[in-house]
């Protein structure tokens, strides 16, 4: 990879970010064109996300299960808007075991057609309803231009499907995974995002109604980090999910959607990452505390070890690493775990185990000014607090920058100038016409109206028509 110092973010964002997560070892490009390898660090922040959605989803009544990764092809023709949606991205098995297919199998890009099979079977009274479930999963589609992450042939998600009696009961749930993600979201990644609904142009194929979580990069940029869609009745209709209702008559279920994937690893590294690396929201970090004994002789190492290996044990309940790696010197290992970006580093010589104290060295705080100095006594309740110190200033710094990056435009010229480096939060008609000419023209398309929006009276942005919400604008990866 050339110099081993990163680009600055100022200067080039893209190489920042693609550089940054193979230094940092998050991730690298596989030998199949689009599809990467996600490598242990990565995997680790990742299983870290899944264990935080699981339990979220498990303590809201939902179940996990496992359906099939090959899809028979005349099931995504069955919904119409779903197979025009996927059409272009499908990656499509006409050959198995030497022969030719009877009929082609769908590699999955996500699972409503075989799920909403399946639910056919299962579901015959109101009894059955709801039902609730989720599974861990990868998927396949095919994108032609890819990046680590954020958009890649193979990516890793959860995706939640559940059948409900009534149109209202599908609505609660689209709403209430919606406020789970934006929750998972702001209290365990100090991402902060909004929450919103999407225009008809940028929802899911098949969906009634769909809602995301928008959160705004470190280069302005929006990125939908997860979505819930309310699929009305159209999956059911498709794939005949019937039940006998209380008044014994035959009703179609109402069902939902809804996903997070690897991408949001994107947005932990674009929204909290600086020139010199990741920072990790300590509550996600593979990695909280990383330990660098420091010595020069085997006495001084006798005397370091012995204090580190009863610290290790103090520090039981958090996720910690020693670095005992020999041949490296101290300051190489503070800037390669500042690459990885470990919240917590603790720093420890043979003066401060005369001392009883350590050295701390917060990650978010560069420098001098980030250094504590801690007794070793209750250090477990000292680094609770200052674990939880950085969780809030990490989500209070993007939160900054996010509000200080959005601004209503005056007008539409006014709107151009914004949305070249930040959100615009314009007022629009809702024709599709007038987002598809903004597209067009700017590059920037609808993120989301935000959900707590109450109706008011304006222009619209583009078309300057009378306009009852306001909705965000960005441009996105």
């Amino acid at each position: 990879m050339g110099d081993d110092k990163l680009p600055k973010q100022s200067e080039n964002f893209s190489e920042w970010y693609n550089q940054l997560i193979q230094k940092a070892e998050l991730a690298d490009y596989a030998p199949v064109r689009g599809c990467m390898v996600v490598r242990p660090y990565g995997w680790a922040l990742w299983e870290n996300i899944q264990k935080e959605l699981d339990s979220r989803f498990k303590a809201s009544g939902h179940v996990n299960a496992a359906f099939p990764l090959f899809i028979p092809m005349s099931f995504l023709e069955k919904e119409k808007e779903h197979v025009e949606g996927f059409a272009p991205e499908l990656a499509v098995v006409t050959i198995g075991g030497g022969q030719t297919l009877e009929e082609p199998l769908v590699v999955r890009p996500t699972s409503e057609t075989i799920i909403g099979y399946m639910y056919s079977k299962w579901i015959k009274s109101y009894r059955d309803l709801p039902i609730l479930i989720n599974q861990w999963a990868n998927v396949v589609r095919w994108e032609m231009r890819t990046r680590l992450f954020l958009r890649t042939l193979e990516f890793y998600w959860q995706e939640g499907h559940t059948a409900h009696e009534t149109a209202q009961e599908a609505e609660e749930e689209t709403l209430k995974i919606l406020d789970l993600y934006t929750d998972f979201a702001i209290n365990e990644a100090a991402v902060p995002v909004i929450p919103g609904i999407k225009s008809d142009a940028e929802k899911f194929a098949g969906a009634k109604q769909s809602y995301t979580i928008e959160a705004m990069m470190a280069d302005t940029k929006a990125l939908q980090s997860g979505t819930s869609h309310n699929l009305g009745q159209n999956f059911a209709k498709a794939f005949e999910i019937e039940y006998l209702d209380r008044n014994n008559e035959q009703q179609f279920a109402w069902t939902t959607s809804w996903g997070l994937s690897t991408r949001f690893i994107g947005a932990i590294i674009m929204t909290h990452g600086d020139d010199q690396g990741l920072i990790m929201p300590p509550r996600l970090a593979p990695i909280q505390i990383v330990i660098v004994p420091i010595f020069r002789s085997e006495d001084e190492q006798g005397i370091v070890m012995t204090c580190v290996n009863e610290i290790v044990k103090l520090l039981s309940k958090f996720r910690v690493k020693v670095d005992d790696r020999e041949n490296l010197t101290p300051g190489f290992k503070f800037n390669d775990w500042e690459l990885r970006g470990v919240p917590l580093r603790i720093e420890i010589g043979p003066r401060d185990v005369a001392n009883n104290t350590v050295v701390a060295a917060q990650r978010d705080i560069p420098g001098k000014a980030g250094k504590l100095f801690l007794i070793i006594d209750n250090l477990d309740m000292q680094i609770e607090k200052i674990l939880n110190d950085i969780h809030n200033r990490m989500l209070d710094k993007a939160t900054k920058f996010r509000d200080s990056h959005i601004f209503e435009p005056k007008d539409y010229e006014d709107f151009k100038q914004i949305v070249s480096n930040g959100w615009a939060y314009a007022y629009w008609c809702g024709d599709p016409a007038c987002e598809d000419a903004i597209k067009q023209e700017t590059k920037a398309t609808t993120r989301c109206r935000d959900l707590h929006q109450q109706k008011s009276d304006g222009k619209c942005i583009y078309c300057e028509k009378p306009a009852h919400y306001k909705t965000y604008f960005a441009r996105a990866y």
